[in-house]
């Protein structure tokens, strides 16, 4: 019983070491990369806080956060904007393939700009947990949906995957479409922290989510050509992000339903 236990101690060892050395080599000394220990104690960390803030803040007054939600919201849209270019710029220097384009692990310039602003890309996500936390400190705690909380949560892990294996080649597509789609969702976050004033040009907000559901079925599209596609590229990537594209369609799906459809029946019945 005892030569079991170390057995398997030693293949968890064997799998850990295989997490670190298996990984690409020119970002293994960048901020949070290397192994998995770190991102792990950002995400139990996250859970933490989702657990314990709204405790903490039921006998409080909500904070009043206009200021801070203004420049945060704005330097997520300069920061989208800029990887959005970036990724653009990148991918169009280096010719790459939208089909098919392997990850280009050389020191080459180009190819370590494109793994340069896909850490930024990774970082952008652990940053936008803040999102989590301001909700918390304005005790808007309905919008602590699941949805919210798996895509925040699960996405910084999705994220170290890619910088930590795959920083370049045909994820850039994912690192793009989501920037993209950043820069518009940040931009009316930014103008809704404004106050009142400017809530009556905001009537676009449901279109976000469409342009979210559009942007898996983009990324499912890709990585599922691709999937099939005889391409030096790690089909296991592509499958996972194809269950993770599928998995946020079917949440935001049902997030547009209820918040859109289902409502617009409920208001011509009454």
């Amino acid at each position: 019983m005892f030569q079991r236990g170390v057995t398997t101690w030693q293949k968890l060892q064997a799998l850990y070491q295989g997490i670190l050395e298996n990984g690409d080599k020119r970002t293994d000394t960048w901020l949070l990369v290397h192994s998995p220990v770190p991102i792990a104690c950002i995400f139990f960390g996250y859970l933490f806080v989702l657990w314990s803030g709204p405790k903490l803040m039921s006998r409080r007054s909500p904070v009043d956060l206009k200021p801070v939600l203004v420049v945060y919201n704005f330097a997520m849209v300069c920061l989208s904007a800029y990887m959005s270019y970036e990724f653009t710029a990148s991918s169009w220097l280096a010719k790459y393939s939208l089909l098919c384009q392997p990850v280009d692990y050389s020191d080459s310039p180009l190819a370590l700009r494109m793994a340069r602003v896909y850490w930024w890309f990774f970082f952008s996500k652990v940053i936008e947990l803040c999102d989590t936390m301001f909700f918390i400190l304005r005790k808007k705690d309905n919008q602590l949906t699941f949805l919210h909380v798996y895509h925040h949560a699960t996405m910084i892990f999705n994220c170290w995957i890619g910088i930590k294996y795959v920083a370049g080649g045909q994820n850039f597509f994912i690192g793009l479409i989501n920037s993209m789609v950043h820069v518009v969702m940040y931009l009316y976050y930014g103008l809704a922290a404004l106050g009142p004033g400017v809530s009556k040009y905001l009537w676009w907000k449901r279109y976000i989510t469409f342009l979210q559901l559009f942007q898996f079925f983009l990324v499912t599209s890709h990585c599922t050509y691709n999937l099939f596609a005889d391409c030096d590229y790690p089909d296991s990537i592509n499958a996972m992000q194809v269950a993770y594209a599928l998995s946020l369609t079917a949440l935001f799906c049902n997030f547009y339903y209820h918040s859109y459809l289902s409502r617009k029946k409920t208001d011509k019945t009454s």
